[in-house]
């Protein structure tokens, strides 16, 4: 599944960067590599779950919306 690197909101409200899908490597799962633009931590979460559906109030939403690929940091 491809991932495109851009700007993301998480349904609790914070932005991030999604820098790239990495693969684990022992086990090769898909990991997208993020990072928070509150504090610019880097974070890794497996993209099946990135990519999911969150319950919130009775009603299925996706857990990371794609905003677009405006705001990218250069130099990563």
């Amino acid at each position: 599944m491809h991932l495109p690197p851009g700007r993301y909101k998480h349904f609790k409200g914070n932005y991030y960067q999604v820098i790239g899908v990495a693969k684990h490597s022992e086990t090769e799962e898909p990991l997208v590599v993020y990072r928070s633009e509150k504090d610019n931590s880097l974070w890794v979460r497996p993209l099946a779950m990135f990519t999911e559906q969150v319950e919130v109030n009775n009603q299925l939403i996706s857990r990371f919306t794609y905003l677009g690929q405006d705001n990218l940091s250069e130099g990563i």
